[in-house]
């Protein structure tokens, strides 16, 4: 029979499968990934912060993504790097350390990428930009874009603290958390109790945020490429073109990790994939937004090489 332990405060996490030849290679390349996010994403925030000329809604915007991958990489990327080269008796975390951490992932997780988010607000800034031009300066003004941010970090806030209530909730039987960080699906496997309300409101939230997103982004395209279509305008379609593109490249890498991560927990079979992808959310996300928001924008191209008089 199977020895339980309940309700322990000490919790085991796995570990990334892979040969111990190359788990110094694995490292290196995690460890500067996450430095370029941090100095990137950090690097365009005080950008935008001192440079008054970007003070517009779009920057604005830029900086909601570039603090939100600051925060879900660097609760979760650290303790995976030092996780990498601790024996396994050594790679334990606290439970409240755990639900912490968890909460701050599925946070920013939504907060940032899936229902009324930063990236359905992008959509329709482009949108009044594109198809409303002449009230583009009335309707999205820099007081709107905080309201729309807040709303967006508020309605996460509430909807992951929920998820993450939960869970909380259950009594615990075991201690390993079959993940490389805690994450809500990780946190009620831990319990022996019946999880059918968890499961219930996890695919209900998911669905509904990820719909919602969807549904907004193909009715907000649609509009802006009708418009294009039926403007003679070789400009308008350009600046389009150049602005949706950066926008849409990243909303669907973001529901291809997205929808990976969360499949591949209904397959325990494939947990090392599940464990892969579970940190390339993180990696590939947090690098690409700098580089495609960044570096591809000729204003921040310019305040940057303005700064430095390169």
């Amino acid at each position: 029979m199977e020895n339980y332990t309940y309700n322990s405060l000490t919790l085991q996490l796995e570990r990334l499968n892979i040969a111990e030849d190359y788990v110094h290679a694995v490292f290196v390349v995690v460890f500067f990934t996450y430095m370029f996010i941090m100095v990137a994403n950090a690097g365009i925030t005080l950008l935008i912060f001192i440079n008054k000329n970007l003070h517009q809604p779009m920057f604005l915007l830029y900086c909601n993504l570039s603090l939100n991958d600051i925060l879900g990489t660097c609760v979760a990327i650290p303790r995976f790097l030092s996780d990498m080269l601790v024996s396994t008796s050594e790679r334990i975390m606290n439970y409240n350390e755990c639900v912490i951490q968890a909460f701050v992932v599925h946070l920013s997780a939504t907060a940032a990428h899936t229902g009324p988010t930063v990236l359905m607000i992008m959509a329709f800034d482009r949108y009044v930009a594109i198809c409303n031009p002449l009230h583009y300066t009335t309707i999205m003004t820099s007081k709107m874009v905080w309201k729309l941010s807040l709303f967006a970090w508020g309605v996460g806030f509430v909807l992951v603290g929920i998820l993450i209530g939960l869970s909380v909730r259950l009594n615990r039987c075991r201690t390993l958390i079959t993940n490389l960080y805690c994450d809500n699906a990780s946190l009620f496997k831990l319990s022996c109790d019946s999880v059918l309300i968890n499961n219930v409101y996890g695919l209900t939230f998911t669905v509904v945020l990820f719909t919602s997103s969807i549904s907004s982004i193909i009715l907000t395209y649609t509009k802006i490429t009708v418009v294009c279509l039926t403007s003679k305008n070789k400009s308008l379609d350009k600046k389009a073109f150049k602005s949706c593109s950066t926008h849409l490249t990243v909303y669907l890498i973001m529901i291809v990790c997205g929808f990976t991560t969360i499949i591949l927990h209904c397959f325990p079979q494939f947990s090392s994939y599940r464990k892969v992808f579970a940190i390339l959310f993180h990696l590939i996300q947090g690098s690409l937004n700098p580089i495609i928001y960044g570096i591809h924008s000729s204003e921040i191209h310019k305040s940057f090489s303005k700064l430095f008089r390169i």
